[in-house]
């Protein structure tokens, strides 16, 4: 069983910029593939980047792609998302989630998730 545990979400105003991080609880953290999904309220759960175990490849969802980046430290057993240039749009509820199996942008193939981070942006 892994946990994982988000932070860093909070309310910013658009344009501004944020940084989450998911800390899992594994000894075995480097041979997970993590992603970060969103959901806004009435919306269903969304993709937003992937990153390979190495950390060598990354996915993202064209909606952040160029704004977002995520990264991951696999010493410290935590996986961050660097969001800048923020929009409202951007509202939602943030999860980071663990693959143990391939890096993918399917919600389904993830086997553990974290309770997520609330990321407002403000008009």
């Amino acid at each position: 069983q892994v946990q994982l545990v988000e932070s860093g979400g909070g309310l910013v105003q658009a344009g501004g910029s944020l940084r989450l991080s998911c800390a899992a609880s594994t000894r075995t953290f480097s041979s997970y593939a993590m992603g970060w999904f969103r959901q806004a309220p009435g919306k269903e759960r969304e993709f937003v980047t992937a990153i390979t175990w190495s950390g060598g490849i990354t996915y993202y969802a064209d909606s952040v792609k160029g704004r977002f980046t995520i990264s991951r430290d696999n010493a410290k057993n935590t996986v961050y998302l660097q969001m800048n240039s923020l929009k409202p749009e951007d509202t939602a509820v943030y999860y980071c989630a663990a693959s143990t199996s391939k890096v993918t942008m399917t919600r389904r193939e993830y086997d553990y998730w974290g309770q997520g981070t609330q990321v407002t942006v403000s008009s």
